[in-house]
């Protein structure tokens, strides 16, 4: 009796299959972040906490960053596509947000403002760190 070769799935199948489990993946951390925050009734979005168990996970198992680089990467290449639905709704709602269009521009300013100041603190901290961590411990003799 003759028994065919067994079929291997071709590349293109494998690297679909790897963005379905990463996507997978990322979706069901958001879930958990979600229902953290509805069981603990904390004032964080889900998918912050989902983003924290993301950090926690790679952190404990560094090869999932082998598995999960190259599918995030295409996601957020394509990051722009779901501000569409965003956009959509600004436009909708544009005589609702007529009224409060002051209130909007003054949080989008201030808020960009802090965000790129507590960007240049971090940066700064950072190469102030690594400044220190290379240059070499003099040792002060008396």
């Amino acid at each position: 009796m003759h028994h065919p070769a067994p079929m291997h799935a071709p590349a293109p199948v494998k690297a679909d299959l790897a963005f379905v489990r990463t996507f997978a993946l990322l979706v069901a951390l958001q879930g958990a972040g979600e229902w953290i925050a509805w069981i603990a009734r904390v004032p964080v979005p889900g998918p912050v906490i989902g983003l924290v168990l993301l950090l926690c996970l790679l952190s404990a198992a560094p090869r999932v960053e082998r598995d999960v680089e190259g599918p995030a990467l295409g996601l957020l290449n394509h990051l722009s596509l779901l501000f569409i639905p965003a956009g959509a709704g600004v436009f909708a709602l544009a005589g609702v947000l007529k009224g409060q269009l002051f209130a909007i521009a003054v949080a989008i300013v201030v808020s960009t403002a802090l965000s790129i100041a507590a960007g240049g603190l971090v940066t700064c901290a950072l190469l102030e760190r690594k400044t220190k961590q290379s240059m070499p411990s003099a040792k002060i003799e008396p």
